[in-house]
């Protein structure tokens, strides 16, 4: 099957725009104000059949409808926790060593 080409049950992801740029709340940042808020989502299609950029349905795992325009199929996780934080890698190390040092009486 082709990427940009999905089929009813195949699990996708989709886009959907919550507010435009002019609905946004006054409170937000200049440049937040400038760019509608959206959201992507992630669930098992609804419709026959679809390719990038359709509006189409999809049933999350929730079991909730979401309408939005399809952006990728059988999506994959992008997201990570960032560099590693040098002072943290050792932390577990050093704190069970100081545990495993102590008598026990002190609190």
């Amino acid at each position: 099957m082709l990427a940009n080409l999905a089929k009813k049950g195949d699990w996708v992801q989709v886009q959907v725009t919550i507010l435009q740029p002019h609905e946004r709340a006054p409170q937000v940042p200049e440049d937040t104000k400038k760019v509608p808020l959206e959201m992507r989502v992630k669930g098992f299609l609804q419709d026959e059949a679809a390719e990038i950029g359709a509006m189409v349905t999809i049933k999350t795992m929730t079991g909730r409808l979401v309408t939005g325009k399809l952006v990728s199929v059988n999506p994959k996780y992008e997201h990570d926790f960032g560099e590693p934080v040098p002072e943290l890698i050792t932390i577990g190390m050093e704190l069970r060593e100081i545990l495993e040092s102590s008598d026990g009486d002190e609190k």
